[in-house]
């Protein structure tokens, strides 16, 4: 099982995405699907998001 954690910039707002440790992303209304991300997409994804 997996902790899954939305983004702080969501607040109570149940209508995000939410982020699996080693598993993925999913959208918080649809929790029972995800889409798999390897950490080295994901880095890239920061690095481009974060700069």
């Amino acid at each position: 099982m997996t902790a899954w954690r939305k983004s702080s910039y969501s607040g109570s707002s149940n209508n995000c995405i939410e982020i699996g440790q080693g598993v993925g992303i999913r959208d918080s209304k649809a929790p029972a699907t995800h889409l798999p991300v390897s950490a080295e997409a994901w880095s890239a994804f920061l690095r481009l998001t974060l700069s």
